[in-house]
């Protein structure tokens, strides 16, 4: 569905991203793991379009997306679930909803969004018990529900997600997690999940990249990721006994 090959990207005279190639088939959940500034938010910003690679290419669905603009990348099926949240507080949680269906256009517009409403507040109840509520006054994870759920309003094909776990009470991040699974059986989405939590993402991925200062070190299922020993120590806290 989408493949980078040899992505650079630059801030200024800082080289955040080296040649990073990678690919995301459909229906799948692949994560990608790596520590604070080894670049991953920086990567799911460019497939985005907030950030513009220096070199190399991204393609969607056969499509080169490289240049485009972050409107024409939804628009083209994309959409991120940015690290925390980045909700507009003031507004009401369907007023955050009805934002992430910004992109959807035409006369069956309104009825669909009306449609994809009520399939995340069956999704999410909560959100739907405090649907005239402001955005700022849900929990943290209440305000991950919503979101995933704005992002979803734009009936993406493939889901970025960056760091859904953060901050999060682990039944909760449990709970976020087991979302993005019941997501990608349910409706087919292709999900590309940032996560510092390396167990959590393995555990639901089907495969993963590693990256390091930029660079992609390390690819494979997520079981032989989860039990290299490298990446253990790196990134699990520990390294699993082989008796």
């Amino acid at each position: 569905m989408i493949t980078l090959r040899n992505v650079d990207v630059f801030y200024g005279k800082v080289h955040a991203v080296r040649r990073a190639s990678l690919h995301v088939d459909e229906g799948e959940i692949v994560a990608l793991i790596g520590a604070n500034g080894a670049g991953k938010t920086t990567l799911l910003c460019t497939i985005s379009g907030l950030n513009r690679p220096n070199r190399g290419s991204i393609t969607f669905a056969g499509e080169n997306i490289g240049k485009k603009s972050p409107d024409k990348i939804v628009r083209a099926g994309i959409s991120q679930v940015p690290e925390r949240r980045l909700v507009f507080k003031p507004l009401s949680v369907e007023d955050n909803l009805n934002l992430g269906a910004y992109s959807i256009r035409g006369a069956a517009a309104k009825k669909q969004a009306k449609s994809d409403l009520d399939s995340i507040y069956d999704m999410f109840p909560i959100l739907g018990q405090r649907r005239k509520q402001a955005a700022g006054t849900l929990s943290g994870g209440e305000q991950q529900m919503l979101a995933i759920g704005r992002a979803l309003m734009a009936r993406p094909r493939l889901l970025l997600l960056d760091e859904p776990g953060m901050g999060l009470a682990p039944a909760i991040c449990k709970e976020i997690f087991n979302t993005i699974t019941t997501l990608r059986r349910e409706r087919n989405l292709t999900v590309l999940l940032v996560e510092q939590n390396a167990k959590s993402a393995l555990g639901i991925a089907d495969r993963g990249y590693v990256l390091e200062t930029g660079r992609i070190i390390l690819q494979g299922p997520a079981e032989e990721l989860l039990a290299n020993r490298d990446v253990q120590r790196a990134y699990l806290g520990r390294e699993r006994s082989t008796n």
